[in-house]
């Protein structure tokens, strides 16, 4: 206890971030195997998706509450991730037969070609800030989708088969359509598992922390916190940047995979602005630089539209006033003062237990 007193605050906050992920995985990994009823059908269905939105939402997190961008695009991130993910594995299915390996391939795969992606869009669009950064970042989410809506692509004995538009794969006997256009993904394997997304989940975790407080984590907050004093001393300000968001494009692209392959068919207009928007509210709703709170806001808010089906029409409006409302008090000050009170009274109270347990052993001794 008292090595933990002595950490760093933020060192605190990584270990707690930590143990809140690894936690509820043990929790949750043991209702499924131990429990009769399991977990329920409906937070069974949402497992995947909700270490998909939560890497989503730690990605753009490092965009948004690190590096004080707003990206309005990493939606499109997710796409490109999803397809590429899932036509990777389509195509490894007859030379992998290991579906864990498979996966593990193709979600390197679309973090690679979503971070690619990143980088080009970055070299423009990081010279910009403030409004013209989450315009430009919306408009670049959607040339993505539309771009993907027309995209065919297939593989048979010959190869690859690319075709833009229209569909002119004009694959061989035996061949498969990996992408069909407006179409998108049909037929996939479904190869994900609630396992993967905990690891995926704790990578991300791994690499953001990791980032945050190294030299160059400091450095794009020290960017961030006053440009022009950046400069002065000799940080490239884009640079950093660059860093922040090719990263988060990475783990976008690699969330995309996982929920693409947990899923039979999608088509592009599933990663549409709407999602964009949703993952941002997932990093406001749990604090901006706070990634235990992205966890959390994201889990809730993902499981909350399908907590909430018994209301049927007006499952979006409650779920909306269900919103409003938790923003409206997480952000009030007499609710965050008394917050502020109630972790002062447990941290007093556990450093309390940890000296009586120190004299104890003393006197013991």
């Amino acid at each position: 206890m008292k090595r933990l007193r002595q950490m760093k605050r933020s060192t605190r906050s990584s270990l707690f971030t930590y143990a809140l992920v690894i936690v509820a995985f043990l929790v949750i990994q043991s209702l499924r195997i131990f429990s009769e009823g399991g977990v329920g059908s409906v937070l069974e269905g949402q497992l995947i998706p909700i270490c998909a939105y939560v890497t989503m939402a730690l990605a753009l997190n490092l965009v948004v509450g690190i590096s004080g961008e707003l990206s309005l695009g990493h939606a499109g991130f997710m796409s490109l991730g999803a397809f590429a993910g899932s036509a990777f594995a389509q195509a490894l299915q007859d030379s992998v037969a290991s579906a864990p390996l498979r996966l593990a391939l193709a979600m390197v795969f679309g973090a690679l070609v979503a971070a690619v992606l990143g980088f080009l869009i970055g070299i423009p669009v990081l010279r910009l800030n403030g409004d013209y950064l989450a315009i430009v970042t919306l408009a670049f989410g959607e040339i993505i989708k539309s771009l993907v809506t027309n995209i065919y692509l297939g593989v048979d004995e010959n190869g690859l088969h690319f075709s833009f538009l229209n569909d002119n794969l004009e694959l061989a006997d035996g061949g498969t359509e990996l992408i069909r256009g407006p179409m998108g993904v049909m037929n996939s394997q479904r190869i994900s598992t609630f396992v993967a997304g905990f690891v995926l989940v704790m990578v991300a975790l791994i690499v953001i922390f990791n980032l945050v407080n190294s030299r160059t984590g400091r450095a794009i907050m020290a960017a961030r916190d006053n440009r022009i004093a950046a400069e002065s001393v000799g940080i490239s300000v884009t640079k950093y940047k660059m860093i922040a968001f090719v990263t988060s494009a990475a783990l976008a692209g690699a969330a995309g995979t996982l929920y693409g392959c947990s899923q039979t068919t999608f088509v592009a207009t599933k990663f549409d602005f709407n999602t964009s928007i949703l993952i941002l509210v997932f990093v406001v709703l749990g604090g901006l630089g706070n990634m235990w709170g992205s966890v959390i806001a994201a889990a809730a808010l993902t499981i909350l539209p399908e907590a909430l089906r018994q209301f049927d029409d007006y499952r979006m409006l409650v779920y909306a006033i269900v919103l409003i409302l938790v923003m409206l008090i997480t952000n009030n000050p007499a609710f965050k003062d008394a917050r502020s009170r109630v972790q002062e009274a447990l941290r007093e109270r556990a450093v309390h237990k940890a000296d009586a347990k120190a004299e104890g052993g003393a006197r013991h001794e």
